[in-house]
C-alpha cells in the first residue's frame, strides 16, 4: 500500500471506531443507573456508616452519568476497537508475522479485562478503606464523597488499568518488530521502575504509599512477564526466521 492508501485506511478505521464508540455510548447511557450502582459497590462497602455519596449541583448527576457513560463505552466497545486496530495493522505484515501476532489480539483483550477486574476488586476496596480509615474515629466528622468526582475518577482508573495491563502484549509486539530485546529491557529496568512509580502516584485515588505499591508492584510484574515472554518466545522465533544474531547480543 502507498502512503496515501495507508492514510485512507487509517481514516476509515478511525471513522468506524468513532461510530462504534457512539453506539456503545448510547447503550451505556441507557444503562447508566445500573453501571453507576455497580461502580458504587466498593465505595459503599468501604464507607459503611462512616459517610455517604452526594451531589451538590443541579447538573452534577447528569454530568457524572455522561462522563461515566463515555468511559464505560470505551470498555464495552473494546473488542471492536481492538479488531479495528488489528485490521489496520494487518496489511503491513507478512503472513508469518500475521500468524505470530494474531494470538496476541485475543491476549490483549483478556489482559484488558484483567486490568479492569484488578482495579475494581483489588485497588478500589483497598484504597477506599484506607481513605475512610484515615478519617474514622474523629468525632462528628463524616465522609461526603461527591458523586461526579467519584464516577469520573473510577471510570478513568478502570480504563487506564485495562490499558496498562497491555504492557506484556506491547513488549511482545515490539520484540517481534525487532525494536526491543531481553537485554535492552533488562537495561531499562531501573528507569522503568521510576516511571511506573510516577504513574502509580498519579493513578491511585489516594496518595498513600500502600495504595501506590498496589499499582506499582503489578506493573513491575507485568514488565518482568514481558521480558520473559521476549526471551522465551520472541528470541527463538527471530533466531529461526529473521534475526539470528539477536540472541548473541552482549
Amino acid at each position: 500500500m502507498s502512503f496515501m492508501d495507508h492514510l485512507e485506511e487509517l481514516r476509515t478505521r478511525v471513522i468506524r471506531v468513532v461510530l462504534i464508540l457512539v453506539i456503545s455510548f448510547g447503550i451505556c447511557y441507557a444503562l447508566s443507573t445500573d453501571i453507576q450502582e455497580f461502580l458504587l459497590v466498593p465505595l459503599r462497602a468501604a464507607l459503611g456508616s462512616e459517610g455517604k455519596v452526594v451531589f451538590t449541583g443541579l447538573l452534577d448527576k447528569v454530568l457524572a452519568e455522561l462522563q461515566m457513560a463515555f468511559w464505560s463505552s470505551v470498555f464495552l466497545a473494546s473488542p471492536f476497537w481492538f479488531r479495528e486496530a488489528w485490521l489496520f495493522i494487518k496489511p503491513g505484515l507478512y503472513d508469518n508475522e500475521i500468524r505470530a501476532i494474531r494470538p496476541f489480539i485475543l491476549v490483549g483483550f483478556v489482559l484488558f479485562m484483567c486490568g479492569v477486574a484488578f482495579g475494581y476488586y483489588v485497588i478500589f476496596p483497598f484504597t477506599f478503606k484506607t481513605l475512610v480509615s484515615t478519617s474514622s474515629g474523629v468525632k462528628d466528622v463524616q465522609a461526603m464523597i461527591n458523586l461526579q468526582d467519584y464516577l469520573s475518577l473510577a471510570s478513568k482508573v478502570l480504563v487506564f488499568l485495562g490499558l496498562l495491563f497491555q504492557l506484556p502484549n506491547v513488549i511482545l509486539i515490539l520484540g517481534f518488530m525487532g525494536l526491543v530485546t531481553k537485554y535492552s529491557l533488562r537495561n531499562w529496568r531501573r528507569y522503568i521502575a521510576v516511571i511506573f512509580a510516577v504513574i502509580a502516584a498519579v493513578v491511585t485515588p489516594t496518595p498513600d504509599i500502600l495504595s501506590m505499591m498496589c499499582v506499582w508492584v503489578p506493573m513491575m510484574i507485568l514488565y518482568e512477564i514481558g521480558i520473559l515472554a521476549v526471551a522465551w518466545i520472541v528470541h527463538p522465533y527471530l533466531a529461526k526466521k529473521h534475526l539470528p544474531d539477536v540472541t548473541n547480543q552482549p
